[in-house]
């Protein structure tokens, strides 16, 4: 079933689904109760009605009595980045930092996944069990034939990332430049050490799901790293201070399963529980 569905994906066309990761928000939608808030998102334009009438929206809770953690097909997740050149920008809505080639791939499902992006969401969009985290890290992955992978990582507050470390002074700048008119502020941060996002993983849930914000498209493989890692709150804030105000709290609300199952693998299947 998930193989199919990713082909679906394909079919939506490459081009547009990898646009619409990096979209810029301007005022067609935002978050919170306002007319444009993500109740409202379906009704915004035509081409996004899958944000109100989809069934495998994202984000989710992953409550720790549902998941099937006997699901055997489920493997290590085989992370291999190198360092590469990168580019931090401020889409509106939130703060991404977009890679140049070769900057190496994740193995999910027995696919190579090739890394293009990350992106921050504060607080965070999944939450474990009904907790939401102050924030968290998406990692946007593609095939060569268009289907796409988001790997994530929740964030509490504590010690500071040593990922993040290396972009403080590339946010300060980009709080700097402006974001008008639908256009991206973007600030260049050279070559960027990876080595922290290759740390070797003994836990995940994987499950199907979408875009987190407009249009919401569909059969988007998650996996939600089982590890809760820590940053500090100067770097939440520093992660907020490129966004205007209406957009520092960009995390889209908590979507039904409907049915659907949450995978989850872990190295030592007697502690299924988050």
């Amino acid at each position: 079933m998930l193989i199919v569905a990713q082909y679906i994906v394909f079919a939506l066309g490459l081009t547009s689904l990898l646009a619409s990761f990096t979209a810029v928000a301007g005022q067609d939608f935002g978050y919170g109760n306002g007319p444009n808030g993500p109740q409202k998102w379906g009704d915004l334009k035509h081409e996004w009605t899958t944000c109100g009438a989809g069934k495998q929206q994202s984000p989710i809770d992953i409550p720790k009595i549902e998941v099937d953690d006997k699901n055997d097909k489920l493997g290590s997740l085989t992370r291999d980045y190198v360092d590469s050149k990168a580019t931090l920008i401020n889409n509106g809505f939130n703060v991404e930092l977009r890679y140049e080639e070769g900057v190496g791939s994740v193995t999910a499902d027995g696919r190579n996944y090739s890394l293009q992006q990350l992106n921050w969401h504060t607080p965070s969009e999944h939450t474990l069990n009904g907790e939401r985290f102050p924030a968290e890290l998406q990692m946007v992955h593609r095939t060569q034939d268009g289907l796409f992978a988001v790997v994530s990582i929740l964030y509490q507050i504590g010690d500071e990332d040593t990922f993040l470390n290396q972009l403080m002074e590339g946010l300060k700048r980009l709080e700097k430049e402006k974001c008008d008119d639908n256009q991206e502020a973007r600030i260049s941060v050279g070559k960027v050490d990876n080595k922290a996002l290759r740390r070797s993983t003994k836990k995940y849930f994987r499950y199907l799901g979408s875009l987190t914000t407009p249009p919401c498209t569909e059969f988007i493989s998650w996996t939600i790293m089982g590890k809760i890692r820590e940053m500090s709150q100067a770097q939440v804030d520093a992660l907020k201070a490129p966004l205007a105000e209406a957009y520092r709290n960009n995390s889209r609300p908590i979507q039904p399963l409907n049915g659907r199952t949450v995978m989850l693998f872990a190295e030592n299947k007697d502690k299924p529980s988050v």
